[in-house]
């Protein structure tokens, strides 16, 4: 399946991935800059435009000024018509914590749709399928937090395994866990929950 990095604005990485590992480079436009500042050329950029001083030459520019939208929804609206499924996205965390959230809640609206990873310098986080089953996790720091319940929920692999219980935001959490097993495994039968895994 081809792959796509998808940079918003947000945070921005303090360190790139290594673009050979994407078949598609995009930003909206309030980030674009950031990728012009590394020397990376996008396919296309996308937005209102409202936050460049001037249009940039040689790029692909898709103007998308509906306001019902976030630059964000209508970005991911795109890669979804072109067929593009698997998404990588940075920068959509830190700064303002109301788009945080914002961003939150669209990729749960395309969740069914697209398989959305969130990056950031600490790890990457995504809400998690029924089923769920991670490699290469030996030590490192594992949260599982409802959005805002999920039910029945099983794991192995973690220190503190969950055994057929529910999560629920503002009266349990599973936060600051560690993997103790390379492969770890997660499954809930109802609800939404996000994963974070820290490096």
């Amino acid at each position: 399946m081809k792959k796509v990095f998808l940079l918003l604005n947000g945070e921005k990485p303090k360190k790139l991935p290594d673009f050979h590992d994407y078949d598609l480079i995009c930003a909206t436009d309030g980030a674009y800059q950031y990728l012009k500042k590394n020397k990376v050329k996008p396919d296309f950029i996308s937005g209102d435009f409202d936050s460049l001083e001037s249009m940039p030459i040689n790029i692909k520019t898709i103007h998308t000024p509906n306001q019902n939208f976030t630059d964000f929804d209508k970005i991911l609206q795109i890669l979804f018509d072109k067929g593009f499924f698997l998404i990588d996205v940075f920068g959509a965390s830190g700064k303002e914590q109301d788009h945080f959230l914002g961003n939150l809640h669209t990729v749960i609206k395309w969740k069914d749709k697209l398989k959305i990873t969130l990056f950031d310098d600490f790890g990457i986080y995504f809400f998690g399928e029924k089923e769920c089953v991670f490699t290469e996790c030996l030590k490192k720091t594992i949260s599982l937090i409802p959005f805002p319940t999920a039910t029945k929920i099983f794991t192995k692999g973690l220190k503190y395994n969950l055994y057929n219980e529910d999560l629920n935001f503002g009266t349990k959490i599973g936060t600051r866990n560690k993997a103790l097993e390379k492969t770890v495994n997660i499954s809930f039968k109802s609800g939404e929950l996000l994963v974070f895994i820290n490096h």
